[in-house]
């Protein structure tokens, strides 16, 4: 199939091109950092920002793609499932 956009630069305003099922794990960050996080089932998410910063977004809904970047997903914290991360 052709790509007619592969020539482009993907800025991060534009459409996620990957995926990945993400674990919350406490010890290791994800391989990539994401540009948005999309969620399954409602419930907290903890996540580790871009930046460092360590936060526990509260009632996520789900069905949603979060516009946020991390570098890890908690599994102290989270209770929303189905996470994917994309980039």
């Amino acid at each position: 199939m052709q790509d007619d956009f592969a020539d482009q630069t993907v800025a991060l305003t534009a459409p996620a091109t990957k995926a990945e099922v993400i674990a919350p794990d406490d010890a290791n960050e994800l391989a990539y950092f994401t540009r948005a996080i999309y969620v399954g089932s409602s419930g907290n998410l903890s996540v580790v920002m871009l930046s460092g910063d360590t936060v526990t977004l509260s009632n996520i809904q789900s069905g949603v793609i979060y516009p946020i970047r991390v570098r890890q997903v908690l599994s102290t914290g989270t209770t929303a499932a189905g996470i994917v991360g994309l980039r």
